[in-house]
This record gives structure tokens, C-alpha cells and sequence, in this order.
């Protein structure tokens, strides 16, 4: 059987915001599997995200088609100087770790794929393309801890990704890991 051809989209900014209908029915397939299992509460969280981060400086959206039906998508920006991403760390970090400048790091906070196009090469791709041109130093992420996501930790770790802390967002939320990928 023929490999099928990986077409990849891109939007910057407020462009996003007229995605979520490509989206979110992706969103809503694979963020309802385990280990992640969210339903209603957390879907609606990722709306309201949304809408607000597509306003961020240098927001990015990429989706990945295979066959022309949507495969995987990835949504990031870099991380501005107000963020609060570091802090949210169990880890002291000392502050020339924690500074940001709008341009320093880029901060992934989608990057899913279809469970039927999983182990395809797309979410690599989508990596590459939601990073391309950007000129940030590094790449950080949320993911839920090894023991959990096993399959999203080993294919960070092959792309360079290292563990630099844990990472509650909220008293009701899960524990994840933060990964960091230094360019």
C-alpha cells in the first residue's frame, strides 16, 4: 500500500480564530481518549483558550491533511514576556531560565494527531512546520506525565525534548510534565 502524501495548512494569528470548526472536532476525538479523557468542561476550556491566545503575538495554527481529510493539528506562540508558564513549575527556576521576550521561546500548547494516523510521521511534521521560521531559541510543551503518555514522552525525547520540571496548572488539573527542546 502507497504512503499518503501529508499536506500541511498554516494560519498566523487572528487567521486561527476561523479554524476552530477544523479543529475542534479534532480536538474533541482525541483529547476524549485516555489518558486524557476530557469531556465537556475541558472542551469548552479549549474554546475560550483559544479564542483568547489567537489574539497572542505570532500565534501559529498547522493542520495536517492526509487524503485530503484532516489528520492532526498544533497550535503554539512564542511565549511573551508577561507568560506565566514558568511559574506554574513545581522547580525553582532561576530567572535567566524563566525570561521571555515575545521571540525567545515558542510554547506548544496543541499537538495532536488522529489515533488512525498516529506513527505516520505527522506529528513530526506538524513539529517542524508550527516551529518553521520563527527563529526561537527553544521549544517548550505540557504533556501528561511518562507514566501516562508514554508514546507522547518517547517521541519527545527522539526529537531532542528534555524533562526541566512538573507542572500543575490548576488545583483540579492533572499533573504534566514540562519538556524543553533547545535549537
Amino acid at each position: 500500500m502507497a504512503q499518503s502524501a501529508i499536506a500541511v495548512e498554516r494560519w498566523e494569528g487572528l487567521e486561527c480564530a476561523a479554524q476552530l470548526d477544523l479543529v475542534l472536532p479534532m480536538y474533541k476525538e482525541i483529547w476524549v481518549e485516555p489518558p486524557y479523557s476530557e469531556g465537556p468542561r475541558e472542551i469548552a476550556e479549549f474554546v475560550d483558550r483559544f479564542a483568547q491566545e489567537v489574539f497572542l503575538p505570532r500565534a501559529r495554527l498547522v493542520v495536517a491533511r492526509v487524503d485530503g481529510q484532516p489528520a492532526g493539528y498544533a497550535f503554539g506562540y512564542p511565549l511573551p514576556a508577561d507568560t506565566a508558564w514558568w511559574k506554574a513549575m513545581d522547580e525553582e527556576v532561576t530567572p535567566e531560565f524563566a525570561t521571555e521576550t515575545g521571540r525567545r521561546t515558542l510554547g506548544i500548547v496543541e499537538l495532536a494527531v488522529r489515533a488512525d494516523r498516529r506513527r505516520q510521521g505527522i506529528a513530526a511534521r506538524l513539529h517542524g512546520e508550527l516551529r518553521a521560521g520563527l527563529g526561537v531559541e527553544r521549544v517548550t510543551l505540557a504533556v501528561r506525565t511518562e507514566a501516562e503518555a508514554a508514546p507522547a514522552h518517547a517521541a519527545y525525547a527522539s526529537w531532542g525534548y528534555r524533562r526541566v520540571g512538573r507542572w500543575r496548572p490548576g488545583d483540579d488539573k492533572p499533573v504534566s510534565d514540562i519538556m524543553l527542546l533547545a535549537l
